[in-house]
């Protein structure tokens, strides 16, 4: 009896570690948003450039997390779950630290740019080791509760942000960061699955596996489709929300920080029920399109209702977060589609390349936006990025409850 109590402490704690991970992750992000106009004026950039000079430290960012992503995903699968999430970590800290002494433009890119290689292995490591270690029939659980603890992260960045002087607030997500990097390193532990096949002759982190297969190459691009919704709303309309505000006409004017606080409230909400309603209906799709649905319904209704007052835009954030909540599904699907000797390449990677689509979204939205307006842009922007969302998720399998111990091959 105390040999099970001990090792289902021992899995706690592994959860615990990787979701306080993914809680500095998305502090870290959601924080840009809230400092990114304050901290911009603190080292002389104004006006029409804080927009400009925002998009490139926000796609420098997410540049990194992409290229980030692959290189933390073939070290989790070649070398282990435990090594990438503890090296991961160290370098998001650092990063993070540093950042909070920049005095302009070019130091602050840089640092944007490491923080953002450091942070891409965060999500998918986490996702990775506590679906392998977790018994199938409750890996929902333990991915729900990195992702709700995740989206705590985000929630409290907005009170850091608002509450502190930005370059304080940065250094609060440094020190977080080494806190969590000392609790892995007396609590983690391998993935047993991770270990079994670690002798075995077939390639480990093999990325070419994607080039050599047609069929795991659609997968991929299937998955990593079905959650750019979510970061076209997180990217495009609650990072410019100030801009998108002021073009609605609202009766005041709102900031960053409010919208991602209401935001932040709706995703944690969202992410724990869609996480558990999954579970109780066996069946992962069926969330995911419920929330397409009241996703692009609500997008839609936030980007058109002019003259509407700020309140009631908050409000209709508070529900498209509670949409965007699906992440949690989204996620465990990503890992429970690839086999043990590429899945934490695949559950790194594509939550960071969904990310980093915020990049030539945003860049579409700024060639665009002169002509067509900035409401209209993010309109067409939003229209495409669904309508490919749901013809990838119609493609893909349902994978509750499957066998994950299975090799991948082209």
């Amino acid at each position: 009896m105390s040999t099970d109590r001990t090792r289902r402490s021992g899995l706690v704690l592994a959860v615990i570690a990787a979701a306080l991970g993914y809680f500095v992750d998305l502090y870290d992000i959601v924080l840009f948003g809230v400092v990114r106009i304050e901290s911009l004026k603190a080292i002389g950039v104004t006006g029409d450039d804080l927009i400009t000079q925002g998009i490139l430290l926000l796609n420098l960012q997410f540049i990194g997390m992409l290229i980030g992503g692959v290189v933390w995903g073939v070290i989790g699968d070649k070398l282990g779950r435990k090594v990438a999430l503890l090296s991961t970590i160290t370098m998001y800290s650092l990063a993070n630290v540093l950042n909070g002494f920049v005095t302009d433009i070019g130091s602050y890119a840089v640092l944007r740019f490491v923080a953002g290689v450091g942070l891409a292995g965060e999500l998918g490591a986490g996702i990775t080791l506590v679906s392998e270690i977790l018994p199938k029939n409750h890996r929902g659980y333990g991915t729900t509760v990195i992702s709700f603890l995740g989206l705590v992260g985000a929630l409290t960045a907005s009170f850091v942000g608002s509450a502190f002087e930005w370059r304080v607030a940065y250094f609060v997500g440094g020190g977080m960061g080494l806190v969590v990097l000392a609790l892995r390193f007396f609590t983690l532990r391998e993935s047993e699955l991770f270990e079994a096949q670690k002798s075995s002759s077939h390639a480990r982190g093999d990325i070419m596996l994607f080039v050599r297969s047609r069929r795991l190459l659609v997968k991929l691009l299937a998955v990593i489709a079905v959650g750019v919704p979510i970061w076209y709303v997180s990217g495009i309309v609650i990072t410019f929300s100030p801009e998108f505000g002021a073009a609605l006409g609202l009766d005041r004017p709102v900031t960053a920080a409010e919208t991602l606080k209401w935001q932040a409230i709706g995703l944690a909400v969202g992410s724990g029920l869609s996480g558990i309603v999954s579970e109780m209906l066996k069946n992962r799709r069926k969330v995911v399109w419920f929330c397409f649905l009241l996703m692009a319904a609500l997008t839609t209704a936030v980007l058109t209702m002019s003259g509407i007052t700020a309140d009631r835009f908050m409000m209709l954030v508070l529900v498209i977060g509670l949409g965007q909540g699906y992440w949690t599904v989204f996620l465990t699907m990503a890992a429970e589609n690839f086999g043990t000797n590429i899945r934490a390449t695949v559950a790194t990677s594509v939550p960071n390349f969904v990310r980093s689509m915020v990049v030539p979204m945003s860049l579409w939205l700024n060639a665009i936006r002169g002509d067509m307006g900035l409401i209209n842009g993010a309109l067409l922007i939003g229209g495409v990025v669904f309508v490919v969302a749901s013809i990838s998720l119609a493609s893909l399998r349902e994978t509750y409850g499957t066998d994950i111990n299975y090799i991948d091959e082209a």
